[in-house]
């Protein structure tokens, strides 16, 4: 089945908006084959890189992906080091494919503890694919959902120090406008694989109303009719936001 027959009983008209993908498995996908875990890594590359292929067809505006938790220095260091190794050809080896495709790349983290070269490289890509129109493809790299709002209730305290915001006019729409790229709209889909359910500290305020996809399939094994699976569940269901 081609690609484009994929979307056969997708109505496009009522695509989410921004998809949020928890990238999970690669490392029970190894072990199963009795490889070691990089190779489970390098698989789930793959995989991003068929979805990424496959919404330059279906075009979902917003994508986010969750490549490394700040959790995750926790890991061995061998690890650690062969994602970082990951993170350079992603950004490095696919920069011709962004600039050229239209897809704006974001960074959604912070940049302590990251190779000054990595960070560098993501700023290169940012610049470079600001003007992409195609669809935005966010990154959550050295990420924390809880760290992203502390973070942004840092910065909003010291502009009501400095007198720029009073306590009085605080909201949600003003703590939104300092987390990561403000401009970020909610998640409407999350899609989490490998049978784990639960958020795993990500995008925890833009995830407030989201629609939550679990399946069994290991991120590696992740393919377009998977993605469009998730979507059609997604349309399949009825959104309230709190509403009877």
């Amino acid at each position: 089945m081609s690609k484009h027959n994929l979307l056969e009983g997708i109505d496009l008209s009522k695509l989410p908006k921004h998809v949020g993908i928890i990238m999970d498995g690669n490392g029970r996908w190894a072990k199963k084959r009795g490889l070691p875990r990089y190779e489970g890594h390098k698989e789930g590359l793959k995989a991003l890189e068929r979805i990424l292929d496959f919404n330059l067809i279906i075009r979902i505006p917003y994508l986010t992906v969750y490549a490394f938790s700040r959790e995750n220095w926790q890991r061995d260091k061998r690890e650690i080091e062969e994602l970082m190794s990951l993170a350079k050809h992603l950004i490095n080896d696919k920069f011709s494919y962004f600039t050229q495709k239209g897809i704006r790349f974001l960074h959604l983290g912070e940049t302590d503890m990251v190779d000054e070269e990595i960070l560098k490289s993501i700023k290169e890509l940012e610049e470079a694919t600001k003007g992409g129109e195609i669809y935005t493809l966010c990154v959550a790299f050295n990420y924390s959902g809880r760290y992203e709002i502390v973070s942004a209730v840092k910065k909003m305290y010291e502009d009501v120090k400095q007198g720029f915001l009073s306590v009085e006019s605080i909201s949600e729409e003003t703590l939104k406008k300092y987390l990561y790229h403000p401009d970020l709209p909610d998640i409407d889909l999350v899609i989490r694989t490998s049978g784990e359910q639960r958020i795993s500290n990500f995008m925890l305020w833009r995830v407030a109303y989201s629609e939550l996809y679990f399946t069994e399939v290991l991120w590696p094994d992740f393919k377009e009719e998977d993605f469009v699976r998730a979507i059609k569940e997604y349309q399949a269901r009825e959104r309230r936001f709190g509403k009877a």
